[in-house]
């Protein structure tokens, strides 16, 4: 069995991370294909040994990136093309039914009640993505939630496969001397109370309630570990609050490569922390986001032992209370969150083993039920698709 993994882009994001771990599981040839931005992840793949083609898209609407696409799936005579992230799933679902494969899987990470990947549902939106999505054999959620919200809208529920992201637990496995040496690392004492947060630079994040609450708390530190169009918001707004020396804006963190980091507004060439080493430093991690399709953060944060305080985040939500006694759900109010804070701060430092739920979302079981997926879908598709869509389009064939 051959796989083609396409996705939008390939620097730091949960999507990109979460497909090279499941690559690093799946007993099969794959291959990967970005649709942009071949960044970090791409060079991670590649160390792994998994090829990776930039298929240099230049936007949305880049259409000549279609037959490009379409002939790189019909070179590689693949069973099965896997989609991941909306424009990837978009063009190719187009791609791979132009090729005639029989089988086309797309992976639905960030699709939110009102949001998908950061950006705002429009009805234009909601159309083409229902529209692309009956050229596929069968969408991928990454939780119980995103699979309501697909039925929602008129996906058919014997398409739609719950496969949720996993980790490696070991890798955020608490070690005390991992701890000492990250916080010497950031110049943070070891008895300091350090409050932290990872993920994109971005409005629905809500990062900015964070910096307020902890700018509330004068004997409390914040690590943010992420970076995005939100960096120099958030930066002016903790010097106006008074807090510029408690808030530290760590920038990407992954622990591959070497990239520019920031603490504050300074920046050196170095290596890229991973968020393991970031969620060893804290006492308590927060999730303040508006929506998540799943919240993988708060897991990896789990599973280091942490207090957990969060917003929605499905990865918690969808499983009974009892598998994750260490987290508490706001409403995400500022003075609830400030309250919270102050209750983990009388409690003072300190960590729990790992709770139920960190088991349940372990990366070899999401293998496992994607390697399910693939192989019952791959069994009821037809031999090869016969579409009235004639391939190569015409302007493509009149160049060949």
């Amino acid at each position: 069995m051959r796989v083609l993994h396409v996705i939008t882009g390939l620097d730091t994001g949960g999507a990109e991370q979460q497909l090279r771990l499941l690559l690093r599981r799946l007993p099969l040839r794959c291959d990967v294909v970005t649709l942009t931005n071949p960044g970090v992840v791409a060079d991670g793949l590649r160390s792994d040994g998994v090829e990776v083609t930039h298929l240099g898209m230049g936007g949305n609407r880049d259409l000549a990136a279609l037959p490009r696409l379409t002939r790189l799936i019909r070179r590689g005579r693949y069973d099965i093309v896997h989609t991941h992230l909306y424009r990837a799933c978009v063009y190719g679902r187009l791609a791979a039914r132009f090729a005639g494969v029989r089988t086309t899987i797309a992976t639905e990470h960030s699709l939110g009640a009102a949001e998908i990947e950061g950006r705002p549902l429009t009805a234009s939106t909601r159309t083409l993505y229902r529209g692309t999505e009956r050229l596929g054999s069968a969408t991928v959620a990454v939780s119980e939630t995103v699979a309501g919200r697909l039925r929602a809208w008129g996906v058919p529920a014997e398409r739609i496969h719950i496969v949720p992201n996993g980790i490696e637990a070991a890798r955020f496995r608490y070690e005390p001397l991992a701890r000492l040496a990250e916080r010497a690392r950031l110049g943070i004492a070891p008895t300091e109370f350090v409050v932290g947060g990872v993920g994109r630079l971005v409005p629905g994040k809500r990062f900015d309630l964070l910096v307020r609450a902890v700018a509330a708390l004068p004997d409390v530190q914040l690590l943010i570990a992420g970076d995005g169009p939100e960096r120099n918001a958030l930066n002016a707004l903790a010097e106006q609050l008074g807090a510029g020396e408690r808030v530290r804006l760590l920038g990407e963190c992954d622990g591959d490569g070497r990239t520019e980091q920031h603490v504050g507004t300074a920046a050196t060439w170095g290596p890229r922390p991973a968020v393991a080493d970031v969620l060893s430093a804290l006492d308590v991690f927060v999730s303040t986001s508006r929506e998540e399709a799943f919240g993988l953060a708060a897991v990896e944060a789990l599973a280091a032992g942490l207090p957990v305080l969060h917003g929605p985040c499905p990865a918690i939500d969808d499983l009974p209370a009892h598998q994750s006694p260490g987290a508490l759900r706001l409403d995400g109010t500022l003075d609830q969150l400030i309250g919270a804070l102050r209750r983990q701060l009388a409690a003072g430092q300190r960590r729990q083993p790992p709770p139920a739920i960190v088991g349940h979302y372990d990366i070899a079981r999401s293998g496992d039920l994607l390697m399910d997926v693939y192989t019952r879908t791959l069994a009821r598709s037809a031999p090869r698709y016969r579409t009235n869509i004639p391939y190569p389009p015409p302007t493509e064939r009149a160049r060949t």
